[in-house]
């Protein structure tokens, strides 16, 4: 079954180059030049990853992923046209899968898309199963946290933190070690920022629902235990 990719950007004559590639290479292929357009699409559409350039009319990349969040998760290449630290931090936080940075080869663009499209595969198929603690749960494969009947919008990143935290439930993970799972071996950042997201972790799970989750093990690192009940 052909894969099908929408193309969210305003220089036409760069989608009309990336949309050509796309279809030489098998994609079916949408294009939207309007931010406003490009959501209503993502929304109404079964596609299987976007190409989101940050810098769109009527609405900017970043708001439309911000609300293509809500429903969907539909893998999400970033394009921007800065190589702004910020605007890659921003957007991976917000839930995009990937970005890459204009000008750019051709032959890199299609590589990301194939690794965005085969983590894709990988999490629906690889049976890695619910993970669940008590009335909390985590479902890889859709993206989805809940407690209980309640879904907890959590970031991308912060999805990525708490999969790992439960998939090594009852061990000590040390900061270190949670960068590289989480943010990537090559991540140049300071580690607090691994404190900044067990903080946000926490406001949504254990102190809105009144439970703990997330212990800290000072001078190491942080542990998921299961809930006392």
């Amino acid at each position: 079954m052909e894969e099908k990719v929408l193309i969210i950007e305003d220089e036409e004559k760069l989608a009309r180059f990336i949309e050509l590639e796309l279809e030489h290479e098998g994609y079916r292929v949408d294009k939207a030049a309007d931010g406003r357009d490009g959501l209503a699409m993502a929304e109404r559409g079964d596609y299987d990853l976007l190409l989101l350039d940050v810098m769109l009319p009527g609405m900017s990349g970043m708001e439309l992923l911000r609300r293509l969040r809500r429903t969907k998760q539909t893998p999400v290449i970033m394009v921007t046209a800065r190589d702004a630290v910020m605007d890659k931090v921003t957007g991976l936080d917000m839930g995009a899968d990937d970005y890459i940075t204009k000008p750019f080869e051709i032959e890199e663009l299609l590589a990301r898309i194939r690794a965005a499209l085969r983590k894709r595969a990988v999490a629906a198929t690889a049976g890695e199963g619910l993970l669940t603690s008590g009335r909390l749960s985590l479902d890889p494969a859709r993206h989805i946290v809940r407690y209980g009947e309640e879904e907890i919008a959590l970031t991308s990143r912060e999805f990525d933190l708490l999969q790992a935290l439960m998939e090594n439930r009852s061990l000590v993970l040390r900061r270190e070690q949670l960068l590289s799972k989480v943010w990537g071996y090559d991540y140049m950042g300071e580690t607090n920022v691994v404190d900044v997201y067990i903080r946000y972790l926490r406001a949504k799970i254990d102190e809105k629902f009144d439970v703990k989750f997330i212990h800290t093990v000072r001078g190491v690192g942080y542990v998921f235990r299961d809930a006392e009940t």
